[in-house]
């Protein structure tokens, strides 16, 4: 994109934006692709998280690449996309929102392709904040939205875990430099690690034994020194504050939301379950899996499920 303009009035130009497409597009009277599912990955993933559905891309499948269209891109501020790395201007890029996020998003698919509407956003974790945010700024934009392992507002547990992960990275004085030391890469491992224990299951955990357990624990530890401190700064800042509890009456999309009991990032009684309660037109899927917060690995499990949700749409 030429450029994009920030909530906060600031501009960058000559934007970046990676992305990928699969399946069969269909065009409308006016040649505009009118079957797009968006995909939505989580905090700092790239349009490769798309992959946890392809699974049920085949035929006669849920989401039958036969027929939609798939778009998935790396989104405002990951790496790949228009983000602190990529731009390299590391503390010095714009701060950002979720609305942000989906403004950007809704800006690549208007200029790229054309794309003023959507069949539907399929998003996890913070990809649900993305979703569930876009139908409320922009309810006639898509006619469903997937919501998985996600929540209306990050609070509690959630929050302190942002505010810790914040906490790490601010602390290093060597942050505020904007270049990378021996002492960053120390606090960006350190910050990544914080969020080990929100990922699989206590089940899970618990079931290695504790060589297995350190070993596991190293090894996150170790790939996660290939992220950026500051895509990881500013996408953990976006998610800190998020919350539309209020605004959830404002979502005319069908919903579904899909929780897994052993997540320990949002677990369904505090976040699923309310927020099924909350939305109208939503239903909810409560899956069982040791994966926990990373249960979208093995999402053909639900298939079924799926596949029931989407014919109910193509017969509305």
């Amino acid at each position: 994109m030429d450029f994009f303009e920030f909530e906060n009035g600031e501009v960058i130009n000559d934007t970046v934006v990676e992305y990928m497409t699969f399946g069969t597009p269909k065009y409308d009277e006016y040649g505009v692709i009118n079957n797009v599912i968006i995909y939505c990955a989580g905090s700092l993933g790239t349009f490769a998280g798309i992959n946890k559905i392809l699974p049920m891309t085949e035929k006669g499948d849920a989401f039958d690449a036969d027929k939609y269209f798939f778009i998935s891109m790396s989104a405002l501020g990951s790496p790949g996309t228009c983000s602190p790395s990529v731009t390299d201007l590391k503390n010095k890029f714009p701060k950002y929102s979720l609305v942000d996020v989906v403004n950007f998003q809704k800006q690549f698919l208007k200029e790229k392709f054309g794309i003023k509407h959507v069949l539907g956003v399929i998003g996890n974790s913070m990809g649900g904040f993305i979703g569930l945010t876009q139908a409320i700024e922009y309810p006639d934009f898509q006619d469903f939205i997937v919501c998985g392992v996600s929540s209306y507002k990050v609070a509690g547990h959630d929050r302190i875990l942002s505010k810790f992960v914040d906490e790490i990275i601010t602390s290093d004085p060597d942050y505020a430099k904007g270049e990378m030391s021996y002492s960053l890469i120390r606090t960006l491992r350190l910050a990544c690690l914080a969020e080990f224990n929100f990922g699989l299951s206590k089940e899970s955990l618990r079931a290695m034994s504790n060589e297995e357990l350190d070993c596991e624990f190293e090894t996150f530890g170790n790939e996660m020194l290939e992220t950026d401190i500051y895509d990881l700064k500013y996408c953990n800042e976006s998610c800190m504050n998020f919350d539309v509890e209020s605004d959830l009456d404002k979502i005319t999309s069908r919903v579904l939301i899909i929780a897994c009991k052993q997540d320990p990032h949002f677990p369904p009684e505090l976040d699923g379950i309310p927020m099924f309660k909350m939305i109208k037109n939503s239903q909810l899927i409560v899956m069982d899996s040791d994966l926990g917060h990373l249960c979208f690995n093995e999402l053909e499990t639900i298939s079924g499920e799926l596949k029931k949700f989407m014919d109910d749409l193509n017969d509305c």
